[in-house]
């Protein structure tokens, strides 16, 4: 080996020497990695008024179809079709012509019945005055037969004078009977004229009505809809077709099914002591409109059917509103809120701050009293705003890890700092935190 290629070894080896001891020099151990920073929640139970958003539709308070009750020709229609008419408002004129013919012969019918019961009760007068008279000449002749019947067996009036004042006092009794048969007679003809007389009033009355329904009204006070009929067109009385509607929309009622598994749920809870129900808060329900915004007036439920439909199993809740601007209309998708009960002890929790296990269960990070981090599975009864009605998993004091979660493991240490809810979280509300192992 020449000295050229001597030197140049002996230089490659300084340098290589020279490169391993700088690297022993910079090597030691890695440095702690920071304990990462978790935002958390203490879990303290609180008072919350649990609700019912139903879907259901409107209906009206009142509807009235309107049909003739006379046969006639309608001669004009009196209202507007779609305006809001009042109770008592005339709407059809049928021809009343007929009708007031009818109603003038039975006035006159009825003058007739009341002439023909004054004559009877003329005659039933006459006769009961003929009754007293008779009694009158029955009681003389009664009172002088003793006398002549005494007189004669005197001998001071003859037989036939005798016999004469017993023809007179019998003519006297049949003139009382036959008077008194008048009376009864004349009785008779009195009660029957006065029967035709009622009769008379109420055919009166009959063409009166019948004259009266010629004008055909409003029932109820609300809205009217089209008219089916035009002027000319024949109707007739109680026809199945209607002439035109009219809907009473104030107050409005509003009809939400409610499933059967949803009233068994509920009254399982209350009689688990979970829910406590007010009375006065549990006849209010509050509406949201097809657009999404929410009807400004509260509404009162008024009665729960008692009947299952068969076809969905449901029952239905009815509720009533006011609604004086006319926004309800009759057939309207809304959405009912309706209150359930008040859980005096319910657990919320925000939405952030639960995820998924890849078996869909809901969990959720908690730090420990050492510090650490323990995981919890989850029981969750509803989404109320922007938190979860936990049922159960959790108990007060807990505390609860909402943000930071991508930087903890099970058994990690961690350090707290308090939720802020009015920040911004650092991912979107409801985005899953990667799966964890689960806590053996």
């Amino acid at each position: 080996m020449t000295r050229q290629r001597w030197g140049r070894c002996i230089a490659a080896g300084l340098f290589v020497g020279l490169s391993l001891q700088g690297c022993d020099r910079g090597q030691g151990p890695p440095p702690a990695p920071p304990v990462p920073e978790v935002a958390t929640v203490t879990v303290q139970p609180q008072e919350v008024v649990l609700t019912t958003e139903l879907p259901g539709r409107t209906s009206p308070y009142l509807v009235a179809e309107i049909r003739p009750q006379v046969n006639g020709i309608i001669q004009k229609r009196l209202f507007t079709e779609g305006a809001d008419v009042k109770a008592g408002q005339v709407l059809y004129q049928i021809d009343p012509a007929l009708f007031q013919a009818s109603l003038d012969s039975a006035a006159a019918n009825l003058e007739v019945a009341r002439k023909a019961a004054d004559r009877s009760r003329a005659a039933l007068g006459a006769s009961t005055a003929g009754v007293a008279q008779h009694e009158a000449m029955l009681k003389l002749a009664q009172t002088n037969l003793p006398r002549f019947v005494e007189l004669f067996k005197e001998k001071a009036v003859s037989a036939s004078e005798r016999d004469q004042a017993v023809a007179t006092a019998d003519t006297a009794e049949a003139s009382l009977r036959a008077a008194k048969a008048q009376v009864e007679s004349d009785r008779e003809s009195v009660a029957v004229a006065e029967a035709g007389i009622l009769q008379a009033q109420a055919a009166l009355e009959t063409a009166r009505i019948n004259l009266g329904y010629t004008k055909i009204t409003a029932p109820i006070s609300g809205r009217i809809g089209r008219s089916n009929v035009t002027d000319g067109a024949l109707v007739t009385a109680h026809q199945p077709a209607v002439l035109t509607t009219i809907q009473q929309l104030d107050p409005i009622y509003v009809d939400v099914p409610q499933s059967t598994t949803e009233l068994l749920r509920l009254r399982r809870r209350l009689e688990g002591g979970k829910l406590n129900q007010d009375g006065a808060s549990q006849e209010k329900a509050q509406l949201i409109l097809e657009d999404g915004t929410a009807y400004p007036l509260e509404g009162t439920l008024q009665f729960r059917d008692v009947t299952v439909d068969a076809t969905t199993g449901s029952v239905i809740l009815r509720a009533v509103f006011p609604n004086p601007q006319g926004v309800l209309l009759p057939g309207m998708f809304v959405r009912a809120v309706v209150q359930e009960g008040v859980n005096e002890k319910a657990i919320l929790l925000p939405q952030q701050a639960v995820w998924r296990d890849p078996k869909g269960n809901p969990m959720a990070w908690i730090v420990e009293a050492a510090g650490t981090v323990g995981v919890r599975r989850l029981d969750l009864d509803r989404a109320i705003g922007n938190q979860w009605l936990v049922s159960s998993g959790l108990a007060a004091g807990d505390r609860v890890i909402v943000e930071g979660m991508q930087k903890v493991r099970p058994g990690s240490p961690v350090r707290e700092v308090p939720f802020d809810a009015g920040k911004k979280p650092d991912a979107p509300p409801g985005q899953a935190a990667p799966p964890a192992p689960q806590p053996k």
